[in-house]
Formats: structure tokens, C-alpha cells, sequence
């Protein structure tokens, strides 16, 4: 059973930075597709930051803001998101891509002006 768990969410002033962690966990998901997704209240989920092997892409933007990292001998990832701003605010998803699209729970980042 695949499970996908997040953390490291919380409130933030603008300018300042936070880094999120997923950890997903039922097989070795080395080599799939892992990242970051977001949502705002009466919006879609959009795309934040993927990685499979050394390859990553990103959102426009949040690009040359946020990095995302993995570290294969846990099974995570990692989104470190620097010079934060207030339309950042949302809640960040994890998810893992094998055969289909495994979620975690979410957690929100609030960034205030």
C-alpha cells in the first residue's frame, strides 16, 4: 500500500524561507516520478516542482526561488522554497507517480506581507 506523507508547512513572513519534506512509503519509488503540487481556495491544483533521477522541472513561478531535492535511501523529497511570497500561500501537495498519481494530505503555507 503506497502512502504519501508531508511536512514542514507553517506561517512564514514575506522574504523568508521554508522547506517542505514528503516521505512516501510501500516500495522503492527511486526512480518515479515525485514533486509538488499546490492549491488555493476556488482554484485547480497546479504544478510546483518535479524530479525523477536528476532531472527536475519547475513552475515559472517559483523558478530560481524553490528547489527540490530527493534522497533515494528514504524514499524523499524535499522542496526548499526561498524569498517567499504572500501568493505563495496555499496548501502544498506531495505526490509519487507509479502507474498513477498517489497523494499525500497536504500542508498549508501561509506567507504574510
Amino acid at each position: 500500500q503506497v502512502q504519501v506523507v508531508e511536512s514542514g508547512g507553517g506561517l512564514v513572513q514575506s522574504g523568508g524561507s521554508l522547506t517542505l519534506s514528503c516521505t512516501a512509503s510501500g516500495r522503492d519509488f527511486s526512480h518515479y516520478p515525485m514533486g509538488w503540487y499546490r492549491q488555493t481556495p476556488g482554484k485547480q491544483r497546479e504544478p510546483v516542482a518535479s524530479i525523477v533521477d536528476d532531472s527536475t522541472n519547475y513552475a515559472h513561478p517559483v523558478k530560481d526561488r524553490f528547489t527540490i531535492s530527493r534522497d533515494n535511501t528514504k524514499n524523499a523529497i524535499y522542496l526548499r522554497m526561498n524569498s517567499l511570497k504572500p501568493e505563495d500561500t496555499a496548501v502544498y501537495y506531495c505526490y509519487v507517480l507509479f502507474l498513477t498519481y498517489y497523494w499525500g494530505q497536504g500542508t498549508q503555507v501561509t506567507v504574510s506581507s
